[in-house]
């Protein structure tokens, strides 16, 4: 029997995901299948793109189905070829460089465009965007968009909704400043009510290194500049200065080849609840171009929900399946913050019921609207743990409880584990890649019993990261409780397959000494983003003055030893040691700030001035004309040690605080930490420079012994530090200092503070090492730390020779250099 013709036209979300339902379906058996696809790959995970710009994500992570998946599965694939025209009379679709393929049924899945705003200046003569002007919708916007924020300080992303903000986010891991831009009066509008919307953009302002301004309620009329982009004007007359604008405003239905073929089309292609198009015979439409009663989709859940249904009925298996609407619901990371919607975001009609809690303080919002004793629409910001069971509730169209409280504020039994026996196979767990708890299931009775096992066979977990609590639930059910130990949880960075002490031990053996070699040794060659800056601690930490640094493993602020500020600006803050400055210091500080247009100048809770709103080219002639060493503030280092006055003045000090504190400061300065440490002295038990909540605090005691105290914070965490030894000199306290930040070093997580580190090793333990030595390597950690110590250089040196051409060249002084 000859097969029939298959011929899909889209091989983004849905028709690739189209695809795969019909080959799983055996449907590969009765059907030749044929692709156009516009893009000159395989199919890749869309909602991924944010994750390369903000660099969790490679571009190779970013493909669901490589072009050997379409060879292997029979799937004839036109890559990079579009489909052009539909001849519906004689049932051909007509493409690209005279490929016409016959069809005996048509599957359109064009997706959509992203709608770009009537703003003059963007575009250039040949009616594609201008150079600077970027829209954010696939592989190609998203490499194009990468390569130009390299020589950007200053972005204008136009559009506050979720892609403008997951946009935002990444360029501000690349150490951009962002203004973003939207028409309406809060942020993420379409899924939001102003509340949640107002409390959103607190949060996002509230988070550290967020350097991003929003202007709400604007309208963007003109994009300025002449060969580059300079800035924007609004309606209202106002204006930005920037150098590159990302536009991401939405989407609308890619639906002209239909309207051109003649089929019916309102915002997207009509179909039927069988998913086919009324006005012509054998073709379908689904995902975001298409169009059910009324309503277009434009999350990637609908859409896989339309390529399963339709490879059912086509296929066979179930003939009879047709589509009456889907239940949006979805969980996402907004810039870190989670966040779940859905349904109705507002009452519809009197008799809906809205059952509201607001915390700002903690940045939480819920909103629950109950319709006939159902959810009908829900908001949970900034609260993860009610996400699961309330959208379990709203996705099986559950009856609620009389007490709508227990939905907002599940009691702790229910918090304390995640109950996923009573979901359906069919439960949604993964949004981003539309993934059952059934197929999760299948995954683990096949053997997939670790947590990445499963994420890998099924690609669940894999997205924004939000569903992770409920795999591991999942994991955890089907499994029985005999879950496997998955080795990548104890990898250093998850670019080596290797504990720390395994990498440590192959970089000392190896004699790797820059992060491009340990990829090269021990990763065969392939880079990973996301391991750079740590591996680059680490080296640091083992090859002191050996190790070979190169650039592109490190943050801005690293490369430039200054903190980079919201407006791209940065901040430069000298070291004042123990706090104590002279009239000298205090004048050349005043003189540099004026000479240089500082936007600030401030006195740090470190007992140091901040010089803020330098611009990036004059940061070597403010380090020379200061004349003072680098306070530290914007690395993984010892940043500083707050004094009190202790026995010089106070009448109730019993140790010279102040001598100690200098002393600390000028031994530890700049040593490279696995995230940063602050330290701090106190002349008596009064405690005035709150060493008990420090990475490292010494207190001084009756009979002149001091207290050395590990592991304190006061952040967003308060704790108060363990005592690690009572020694009986200042000497001694540096010893003991050195060796536990040495220890520190060598066996702390990448970015793991010390408060978690004592927590995780435990303090007796950490007593036995260090003071015990039980071990027997107190006199090792005493020599590496020596090493370390004596391998220092005032990283503000550089200044007089940088060590790359652009190191302090801002994007606008570069164009003035090529342009003279």
């Amino acid at each position: 029997m000859s097969k029939e013709k298959l011929v899909v036209i889209g091989n983004g979300m849905a028709g690739a995901r189209f695809v795969e339902e019909v080959v799983s379906k055996d449907g590969d058996d009765r059907f030749d299948i044929s692709v156009f696809g516009e893009e000159p790959y395989g199919n890749y995970n869309r909602i991924l793109l944010s994750g390369v710009i903000s660099q969790t994500h490679s571009s190779d992570e970013l493909f669901l189905n490589p072009m050997d998946w379409y060879d292997q599965n029979g799937v004839t694939l036109y890559a990079g070829i579009r489909a052009l025209e539909i001849d519906t009379d004689s049932k051909i679709v007509h493409g690209q460089e005279d490929h016409s393929i016959s069809y005996d049924k048509l599957v359109i899945a064009t997706g959509s465009f992203p709608f770009i705003p009537p703003i003059e200046g963007i575009y250039s003569d040949n009616g594609l965007l201008r150079e600077g002007v970027f829209s954010f919708r696939s592989l190609e916007d998203c490499i194009d968009i990468v390569q130009y924020a390299s020589d950007a300080r200053h972005a204008v992303v136009i559009g506050g909704g979720l892609l403008g903000l997951e946009t935002t986010h990444g360029l501000i891991n690349r150490g951009l400043h962002v203004d973003v831009v939207h028409i309406a009066s809060h942020l993420m509008d379409a899924q939001l009510d102003a509340d949640a919307g107002q409390l959103l953009q607190h949060s996002l302002e509230s988070l550290e290194g967020m350097r991003v301004t929003f202007h709400l309620a604007k309208t963007t009329t003109r994009v300025v500049g002449d060969n580059l982009v300079t800035g924007v004007e609004f309606k209202d007359g106002s204006a930005i200065e920037c150098d590159m604008v990302v536009i991401a405003t939405g989407v609308r239905p890619n639906a002209s080849i239909a309207k051109s073929a003649g089929l019916d089309v309102n915002q997207g292609i009509l179909i039927d609840d069988d998913f086919s198009c009324p006005s012509a015979s054998d073709i379908f439409a689904i995902g975001e171009c298409a169009e059910h009663r009324g309503i277009t989709y434009g999350l990637v859940a609908p859409a896989w929900e339309h390529a399963t249904m339709l490879a059912d009925r086509l296929t066979g298996r179930n003939p009879q399946a047709h589509y009456s609407g889907s239940r949006v619901s979805t969980k996402l990371h907004v810039m870190g913050i989670e966040l779940a919607v859905a349904g109705d975001k507002e009452a519809s009609k009197d008799t809906d019921e809205v059952v509201t809690y607001v915390e700002p303080s903690r940045g939480v919002y819920k909103k629950l609207i109950v319709r006939d004793d159902h959810i009908a629409g829900a908001i949970l910001l900034g609260d993860g743990a009610t996400t699961p069971r309330l959208l379990q509730s709203f996705n099986g169209n559950e009856k609620l409880p009389a007490d709508r409280a227990a939905m907002l504020f599940p009691i702790a039994s229910d918090t304390a584990g995640i109950d996923v026996s009573s979901l359906s196979d069919n439960a949604q767990i993964c949004d981003c890649n539309g993934v059952s708890k059934g197929q999760i299931v299948s995954a683990v009775n096949a053997g997939n019993r670790s947590f990445k096992s499963v994420c890998n066979a099924t690609r669940a977990g894999t997205g924004c990261g939000s569903c992770k609590p409920q795999i591991e639930a999942i994991l955890e059910f089907a499994a029985y409780g005999l879950v496997a130990d998955d080795p990548s949880a104890h990898y250093y960075v998850p670019g080596i397959p290797m504990s720390k002490s395994e990498l440590m031990h192959a970089v000392k053996t190896k004699k790797l000494k820059s992060v491009s070699a340990v990829f090269k040794a021990l990763a065969d060659g392939k880079e990973d983003a996301g391991s750079k800056a740590g591996l680059a601690s680490l080296l640091k930490t083992i090859w002191d003055d050996e190790y070979e640094d190169e650039r592109d493993a490190r943050f801005i602020n690293d490369r430039v030893h200054a903190n980079i500020q919201r407006d791209g600006t940065f901040s430069v803050v000298p070291r004042i040691f123990g706090g104590i400055t002279s009239p000298d210091e205090l004048r050349r500080i005043a003189n540099v700030a004026e000479k240089y247009n500082a936007g600030m100048v401030k006195v740090t809770g470190g007992q140091r001035i901040d010089i803020l709103g330098i611009p990036k080219e004059h940061l070597p002639d403010v380090w020379r004309e200061l004349d003072m060493p680098s306070g530290h503030a914007y690395a993984k280092a010892f940043r500083t040690c707050k004094t009190c006055v202790g026995t010089d003045f106070c009448r109730f000090g019993l140790g010279d605080s102040t001598s100690l504190g200098i002393d600390i400061e000028k031994r530890f300065q700049g040593i490279e930490m696995p995230h940063k440490v602050k330290m701090a002295v106190s002349g008596c038990p009064r405690n005035c420079a709150e060493a008990t909540v420090k990475d490292v605090g010494i207190i001084a005691i009756d009979g002149g012994k001091w207290e050395i105290y590990v592991g304190g914070a006061a952040g967003a965490n308060v704790r108060k530090g363990d005592v690690l030894a009572i020694v009986d000199s200042a000497d001694e306290a540096l010893k003991h200092i050195g060796r536990f930040l040495q220890y520190y070093r060598e066996n702390a997580k990448y970015l793991e503070r010390t408060y978690d580190f004592v927590e995780r090793i435990g303090i007796e333990r950490i007593k036995e090492v260090l003071i015990d030595d039980t071990e027997s390597i107190a006199d090792e950690l005493d020599a590496d730390m020596n090493s370390a110590i004596d391998a220092y250089v005032d990283p503000w040196q550089e200044g007089s020779k940088p060590l790359h051409p652009s190191q302090f060249v801002s994007v606008s002084s570069a164009s003035e250099v090529s342009q003279s």
